[in-house]
């Protein structure tokens, strides 16, 4: 099975591999047991990793679909369809503006309240533009789908064009009232 050829290509901010090393390297600092280990992350493990991180991560937007893919040892590849998508959250807090980057959440249908987000983007350059480009394939996609329906039939037809002519008719004795009112 081939993958659809991308519309848009997101290019990631390299900014996002000091982000992670101290993100990261916080997180394992605020236990005792964490000390030791967050001291050999910012020596050397945690820039090692993050520039491996970032050289593997992706994101592609088809018409149809939005790809992820991310990992070094652990590879997770996530491809959302465009139609389940029902929310693109743009979240750029103090920390995220002062490395320049941004995250963009994606909830999709069937997603329940109570759990996170199913898909988190950090680091993306021009992530705006990106929100963007999702919300008009994924109105396009809707668009397409209301207007693709089936043909209907010539009794079908027959009913569509009275129905416009009686709508015709009450808007022009709608039209008469108001010429009389004036």
């Amino acid at each position: 099975m081939s993958t659809p050829d991308p519309v848009f290509h997101a290019a990631f901010n390299p900014l996002i591999k000091p982000f992670l090393v101290i993100k990261i390297g916080l997180a394992m600092a605020c236990t005792i047991v964490g000390i030791p280990f967050a001291i050999l992350w910012f020596l050397g493990v945690g820039p090692w990793w993050a520039r491996h991180y970032f050289d593997r991560l992706e994101c592609h937007l088809s018409d149809r679909t939005l790809r992820y893919r991310k990992g070094i040892l652990v590879t997770t590849e996530k491809t959302i369809p465009l139609e389940n998508i029902q929310d693109v959250t743009f979240v750029e807090g103090p920390i995220l503006r002062r490395f320049q980057l941004s995250t963009l959440k994606f909830d999709t249908a069937g997603h329940s309240a109570g759990q996170a987000s199913d898909m988190q983007l950090t680091g993306i350059i021009d992530a705006q533009q990106l929100r963007n480009h999702i919300m008009a394939a994924r109105e396009a996609i809707k668009l397409a789908q209301r207007g693709g329906g089936a043909v209907p039939d010539a009794d079908g037809q027959a009913a569509q064009l009275a129905a416009l002519r009686a709508i015709a008719a009450k808007l022009d004795d709608i039209a008469g009232l108001l010429r009389e009112r004036r």
